[in-house]
């Protein structure tokens, strides 16, 4: 299992703080040192089962900068959403885990969390 973190982020450390009180083996990738490469976001992105638009952060000074509320949301998009989470990953929601199951969740909350841990190979 694998957690994308902000530490800076609540819902980061609150997911945190949960897998360590669970037990849980996993990795943290502070994906803002760490970026993900477009190939990585579109692995995850299939292990969602979401498109790169369900997982930005459409708030951030950088969204508004590029202007991606006004940017398509249809299948010939997708890369160039995927591109611009990859120029920059503080777009990416958080925190992402990358269950044991091969899937994926945003775990936002200790439900989601829970749900991650206990998806087993």
């Amino acid at each position: 299992m694998e957690i994308w973190i902000n530490p800076a982020c609540s819902k980061c450390r609150s997911a945190i703080s949960l897998l360590d009180a669970e037990g849980a083996d996993y990795t943290v990738r502070r994906y803002l040192e760490d970026v993900p490469s477009a190939d990585e976001i579109r692995e995850v992105l299939d292990r969602l089962g979401l498109e790169p638009w369900d997982i930005t952060r459409t708030q951030e000074a950088d969204a508004k900068e590029l202007g991606l509320k006004e940017w398509a949301r249809d299948g010939g998009s997708r890369d160039r959403w995927i591109e611009a989470l990859a120029a920059r990953p503080k777009l990416i929601q958080r925190p992402i885990i990358t269950a044991d199951d091969g899937s994926a969740l945003v775990g936002r909350t200790d439900e989601a969390v829970r749900d991650a841990l206990s998806r087993k190979q």
